[in-house]
């Protein structure tokens, strides 16, 4: 978080999760090899060489279709894909280096073989931009390549700290940009030299699954953000009955003109209420999404942990949320859209406590 720089902060997760991506990744490209060589008579044989870039090419694809389906899944079923979501950027990092080996084996082979070094060929060999059949298809893959290692290289938390979460999340917006430039480059690329009709199709059905993914997604905030209740002239919001929010997780509220607050319930018998603002301070994560782990709220983004009773990150973290007010009134959970300054301790709601009325 905003501790210290550590290369990679690992734990157990992190090993299994990195652990199963390697063994997909060896797996893909031993099975595409593999299938290719089976299904391809001796006469038509490939070189193994080419078969492994179109192996590593193919695998960088289809793992840049799961990293952006993630997100949107994540959003609309937490509990089977937020798994995925923890660690996305390690998915991400893995999905960069596959295509940088694709990349490279096209260079050594391709660029071997001219008295032009490979790179400078791979940009003045072929300038037919007027040409939809003949155009340098490689550029649209450079720029995605670049776009990925800048991603890449600044997908560290020290690069968050130091950015902003702001500028860090723009930043790595770009991969809608890489992902429009691989598209391209496959279909003016390798597609216009199939004849099968299987790859146009599998392109275009990644491209219209995540299309719609992301519109599902989208459409159901914004149904949510419409239901936004005015503020009451009271000053307290009627959230929920007490035994409408499960121990451990929340009830999220959206008031107009103001952030989604998170109301969880939480303590050993899960007697305790608390609110606090719904956005994560490391990249705008649904902590009401969340649940209280070890007595802490834990973003199902990233992990990143808040107490509840204030706001702040376990020692020695430093990050903190908004907090807010709650009463409980009889069954009634209610709630004081005021926000509190960022870290400022508010004691929790208890059933038959004093906040009790």
């Amino acid at each position: 978080m905003s501790v210290s720089y550590t290369w990679v902060q690992w734990n157990k997760h992190k090993r299994v999760y990195d652990a199963v991506l390697l063994l997909f990744v060896v797996l893909f490209i031993g099975t595409y090899i593999g299938v290719s060589v089976l299904t391809t008579p001796f006469e038509q044989a490939t070189s193994p060489l080419i078969l492994l870039i179109r192996a590593t090419g193919s695998c960088a694809i289809v793992m840049l279709h799961v990293v952006l389906a993630i997100g949107p899944l994540a959003r609309l079923f937490p509990n089977q894909f937020a798994p995925l979501l923890y660690n996305r950027r390690h998915f991400g990092v893995t999905m960069f280096f596959v295509g940088l080996i694709h990349a490279g084996l096209v260079l050594l082979w391709y660029g071997s073989f001219g008295i032009t070094d490979p790179i400078t060929a791979m940009f003045t060999m072929n300038t037919r931009v007027d040409s939809w059949v003949g155009f340098p298809f490689e550029w649209f893959g450079i720029l995605a390549l670049t776009i990925l290692f800048f991603m890449a290289a600044t997908s560290h938390d020290f690069w968050l700290k130091n950015l902003s979460p702001r500028w860090w999340k723009a930043l790595h917006m770009g991969v809608y940009v890489a992902y429009v430039s691989l598209v391209l480059h496959v279909a003016l690329g390798t597609i216009q030299a199939e004849r099968s009709i299987v790859y146009p199709l599998l392109i275009g059905g990644g491209a219209v699954a995540l299309i719609v993914l992301h519109l599902v997604a989208g459409v159901r905030d914004v149904k949510f953000d419409r239901t936004a209740r005015a503020k009451p002239a009271s000053g307290w919001v009627d959230v929920a009955s007490v035994d409408e929010i499960p121990v451990d997780r929340a009830k999220v509220v959206k008031l107009k003109q103001c952030e989604r607050i998170a109301v969880f319930r939480h303590g050993e018998q899960g007697e305790k209420f608390s609110a606090v603002q719904s956005v994560c301070a490391h990249q705008g994560g649904p902590l009401g999404a969340g649940k209280v782990v070890d007595g802490c709220i834990t973003c199902p983004w990233h992990g990143y942990q808040y107490r509840p009773e204030d706001g702040q990150s376990p020692p020695p973290y430093t990050e903190k949320i908004a907090t807010y007010a709650v009463r409980i009134e009889g069954q009634r959970v209610m709630l004081n859209p005021e926000p509190n300054k960022p870290g400022t301790p508010v004691e929790p709601a208890m059933v038959g406590g004093k906040d009790d009325v």
